[in-house]
């Protein structure tokens, strides 16, 4: 598990870097956890673009994650590690005594042979996964839940941990891996650890090609526009914006611009934000 450099031979192996994949055990996935994936290339269910610069790349097949952890008293037993092209971080395939198996997120330490469990009453290492109420304050934790049952939907990337600083009454205050402190049901699940592949940060592309196969197509500059196609588009040469701020394609100021909707059901939860000052004030 680390970062290898190529020799730069070409201008796009001169600062490219990539994975080494000593961690991988697994070359194939287990062809019943996987389902075709349809691409969308930046598109809403009306065809419209919604997102710019997103298209092609490499085709995948979609691996289904247990995030949920729902299979509670059963010992499972780690039997690989594999890649997952649709996320940074890599995953780990269990068999559980019943013969069943599931995907779940990688933790950092966790190695093929080992046993994880899920359930209140499972112990507190890593890969096991347990309702916040039964997690120790001070413990590194990850794909935490935001409605129990729900399954994991915080801190899923690649390196990425959250901390239970407390309890009390029906919430626990977790540190996210942004900074923010929020409140979080007690009853919602945790998973022990954190997330393996820290060093995915680290990876320099190195050519333009390397984005393309990831879906991401060229983001061109306002300023090398049309001036009907943007407000920073026009002129003769190398022109400014000609404006105080800069502003989208349609118009709107982009610094400094908030756009979190003041006064959201979910600010009540949230005890400090990742950045003083960003939206209405602290709750």
């Amino acid at each position: 598990m680390g970062i290898k450099k190529a020799k730069p031979v070409t201008p796009g192996l001169r600062h490219a870097t990539f994975y080494d994949f000593e961690e991988i055990t697994k070359d194939e996935p287990e062809k019943k956890l996987v389902k075709p994936l349809k691409r969308h290339a930046g598109r809403n269910n009306q065809g419209k673009i919604t997102v710019r610069f997103r298209g092609g790349g490499v085709k995948r097949l979609y691996r289904i994650i247990d995030f949920k952890r729902d299979k509670d008293g059963i010992p499972a037993k780690v039997i690989a590690i594999e890649y997952d092209p649709n996320r940074s971080a890599r995953i780990a395939l269990l068999e559980y005594a019943d013969g069943e198996r599931r995907y779940i997120l990688w933790p950092e330490g966790l190695k093929v042979g080992d046993t994880v469990m899920s359930g209140p009453d499972a112990d507190i290492k890593v890969g096991n996964c347990l309702p916040l109420e039964k997690i120790p304050d001070g413990t590194i934790i990850h794909n935490i839940e935001l409605t129990p049952g729900k399954g994991g939907q915080l801190v899923r990337a690649a390196g990425t941990f959250a901390v239970l600083l407390a309890k009390e009454g029906k919430y626990a205050t977790v540190k996210m891996p942004s900074g923010e402190i929020r409140l979080i049901n007690l009853k919602c699940r945790a998973t022990i650890g954190r997330v393996g592949l820290a060093e995915h940060e680290l990876v320099q592309l190195g050519k333009a090609g390397r984005a393309r196969y990831l879906g991401r197509r060229p983001h061109v500059r306002g300023s090398a526009m049309n001036v009907d196609d943007h407000p920073h588009g026009g002129g003769e040469g190398k022109a400014p914006i000609g404006m105080p701020a800069p502003k989208s394609p349609w118009g709107w100021i982009t610094l400094g611009r908030k756009t979190r909707k003041p006064r959201k059901p979910s600010d009540k939860f949230i005890v400090k934000r990742r950045r003083i000052g960003y939206g209405d004030k602290m709750v």
